[in-house]
Order: structure tokens, then C-alpha cells, then sequence
């Protein structure tokens, strides 16, 4: 993994805890603005991180519904 690629996940992480934490869901918006001020590809980096994390929320969320449904 690149340093772009490790600072861009650890960012993310941190900004979506942060939303999580206090409900503010412009928060990893605004991260992104402050990257993309320096680093283009800091920021594509960045917010396809946040992408990845929320689409494995989702992902995880259905399958967990999935298997509690279907207990017998």
C-alpha cells in the first residue's frame, strides 16, 4: 500500500468515526475540501476510502439481517 493510500484510509476512518460520533454528516465533505486544496490525489484517495467503507457497512448490514432471518 502506498503512504497516500495508508494516510487516505486512516483520514477516513477518522472523519466517519467522527460522524458516527457526533452526527455531523458534512464532516467527511469537508475533510475532503481540505485535501483537495493541496492534493488531488490525496482526495480521489481520500473519498473512494470513505466509499469503501460505507459500501461495506451496507454490505455487512444486509448479510447480518439475511442470517437472523434466516435462523432456524
Amino acid at each position: 500500500m502506498s503512504y497516500v493510500e495508508e494516510v487516505a484510509n486512516e483520514l477516513a476512518a477518522k472523519a466517519l468515526e467522527d460522524e458516527a460520533r457526533t452526527g455531523d454528516d458534512k464532516i467527511v465533505a469537508r475533510v475532503g475540501e481540505i485535501l483537495g486544496a493541496s492534493s488531488q490525489t490525496l482526495q480521489e484517495s481520500y473519498l473512494t476510502a470513505v466509499r469503501v467503507r460505507r459500501a461495506e457497512e451496507r454490505a455487512r448490514s444486509l448479510l447480518a439481517e439475511r442470517a437472523a432471518s434466516h435462523q432456524g
